[in-house]
């Protein structure tokens, strides 16, 4: 098996990756940012006198013009606040994965265990120590982040100090050990921050489009150009992750063998990790950092990972480790709500309820009959503000991919979803049944 610590061409060819994935996240957001130029030309155009002859003749090409003016004069604060969000993740990388994670650096006064095992590995090869953090879960996976030597860090969940021997630790810590070495960590916290920063501005550019409508002609065909431009974006964004060679587990895998020369702790760790590695709070850019990410989808077109069936296949063969087959292990992880489908409560009936007119409870029909009809996120939005309540929107964090959580409140309740499609889906399940009742029977005038 190839060492991994030999692998020079691999090591520089991360940090010349890394190099350019910055640089794509400047041209991706000058591409974000020019589509936006289109929306506010097509939505808000005031368009002077003396254009207007010139606009008549050639509306789309005009609009894409004063778009690519708008686009120049924006540049230096477009380029500046790309710059300042690079300095934060920079800086406040960690602290947002802690907090979205919960954990906590310890010492060797608290871990002497975890604490001296890495320590040791580190001494052997005069590898600096990183930090060392635990997350209370029962899922068993680990992660390294950082961007320079002050700041890497590793991070294993209290499951994995539970159920792995000292020899499978170890190989877990070599794993991570080596991909800080390899620069992959570097290199994957780059990519991270390019997918949050095209989320965050694909978010603003779709919710500032809601009740807005193009003015004069072609503005349709340029709303779609600019929308056409912001998919763009976002798919090239999720594509430079799975860019990345998924290469770069097999070789952790082979250079925590180097470390450890024991194969066979590396494939029974992989083995206990298996199908146990979920970690419920995180999101997915924290999943793809870790040592197994069981988070797939499309008959594994888009894993972050090679499985663990090929990476224990590729450690026998060519590192001389032994298979035992799956490990089953006497625990339960806690499912992730999509996964169980969270169940909301039923809308209970209260006062507010109780204490509403006719003229209202006719109202409230007219919203709810809208809502059942077009299944539109507005016209969801518009039946719960109806009827008093609320919709907030909690915005994905730096390190989101896609992730957001919606708040519903209303009469005295709080719901929760995971998007705005099942938002929708309970507003007509629970809400638009109890509307309609009331109309057919209201409860007081």
């Amino acid at each position: 098996m190839p060492a991994a610590f030999g692998l020079y061409t691999h090591i520089q060819s991360n940090q010349r990756r890394s190099i350019a994935l910055l640089i794509g996240l400047f041209f991706l957001v000058y591409l974000m940012t020019f589509a936006g130029a289109l929306l506010g030309e097509a939505l808000f155009r005031d368009l002077p006198i003396a254009d207007l002859g010139e606009y008549e003749a050639n509306p789309l090409g005009y609009t894409v013009r004063s778009a690519w003016q708008d686009l120049l004069l924006a540049l230096p604060w477009v380029t500046a606040g790309t710059a300042a969000w690079i300095v934060i993740a920079y800086y406040y990388h960690q602290s947002l994965i802690d907090g979205i994670t919960g954990a906590n650096e310890v010492t060797r006064e608290q871990e002497p265990r975890l604490y001296n095992v890495l320590e040791n590995l580190c001494i052997s090869r005069g590898i600096p120590m990183p930090k060392l953090k635990v997350m209370e879960s029962d899922a068993l996976n680990a992660f390294a982040t950082g961007l320079n030597e002050s700041q890497y860090s590793i991070t294993v969940t209290t499951g994995l100090l539970k159920w792995l021997s000292d020899a499978e630790l170890e190989s877990v810590l070599g794993h991570e050990l080596t991909h800080i070495r390899n620069g992959d960590v570097r290199m994957m916290m780059c990519a991270v921050v390019i997918v949050g920063v095209i989320s965050f501005f694909g978010e603003l550019v779709f919710r500032s489009m809601r009740g807005m409508r193009g003015r004069g002609k072609g503005a349709g065909l340029v709303i779609l150009i600019a929308l056409a431009i912001v998919a763009l974006c976002w798919v090239l964004s999720i594509v430079i992750q799975f860019a990345l060679s998924r290469k770069r587990e097999l070789l952790a895998d082979a250079g925590s063998v180097e470390l450890t020369k024991n194969p066979d702790a590396m494939i029974s760790a992989l083995r206990k990790i298996e199908g146990n590695g979920e970690l419920p709070d995180a999101n997915s850019a924290i999943m793809e950092l870790c040592v197994d990410n069981p988070r797939e989808g499309f008959d594994n077109l888009f894993d972050t990972h090679p499985s663990v069936d090929s990476r224990v296949a590729a450690l026998a063969q060519f590192a001389g480790g032994h298979d035992p087959g799956p490990i089953a292990l006497p625990i339960q992880i806690k499912r992730t709500k999509a996964e169980e489908g969270e169940v909301q409560a039923p809308l209970q009936w209260n006062q507010d309820w109780e204490s509403r007119t006719a003229k209202e409870i006719a109202e409230d029909a007219d919203c709810a009959r809208r809502v059942a009809a077009t299944e539109y996120v507005e016209d969801g939005e518009a039946l719960v503000k109806q009827l008093g309540g609320t919709v907030v929107y909690q915005e994905p964090g730096l390190f989101s991919t896609r992730e957001e959580k919606i708040i519903v409140r209303i009469f005295g309740q709080e719901h929760s979803f995971e998007s705005a499609y099942d938002m929708v889906q309970w507003i007509i399940r629970e809400v638009v049944p109890k509307v309609m009742s009331r109309q057919a029977k209201p409860l007081s005038e």
